[in-house]
């Protein structure tokens, strides 16, 4: 298992990691196989959309924020409650098939970080199967 620092800026934001995990697979020599990637952290989130974009991601942190309003009278003493929920609805893993050594994902389609209580200094596990 690999494990790689990605630092945030911004209370909420999304970054393409693409780049990232297709250079972890690369490095790793699997043709074929599978690659596990989680985030161990309760109030950032991993998800693949559209990459070409940028409008896309805003419009996902902005429909987040319509859906999780920071005035419900969350019960979470530290503040955070509204980055732990989306967190949840986002998800903390991803599993991506690898097929001649690249992971198999759409033409628009790519890897991204969410972070929802930043800024901070994240950590990105990458597991890669040979299958």
């Amino acid at each position: 298992m690999k494990t790689f620092d990605v630092p945030t800026h911004s209370r909420e934001e999304i970054q393409d990691i693409t780049t990232l995990i297709r250079e972890a697979i690369s490095n790793s020599d699997v043709k074929e196989g599978v690659c596990c990637i989680c985030v161990p952290h309760t109030t950032a989130g991993l998800t693949i959309n559209e990459n070409a974009d940028p409008d896309v991601k805003s419009d996902i942190l902005m429909t987040l924020k319509d859906i999780v309003s920071n005035s419900l009278p969350f019960r979470h003493g530290e503040g955070n409650s509204p980055a732990h929920v989306k967190s949840s609805l986002m998800g903390s893993s991803l599993t991506l098939p690898i097929q001649n050594g690249q992971p198999v994902l759409g033409t628009w389609q790519g890897i991204c970080f969410c972070e929802f209580d930043g800024p901070r200094n994240r950590r990105l596990h990458i597991q890669i199967i040979n299958g």
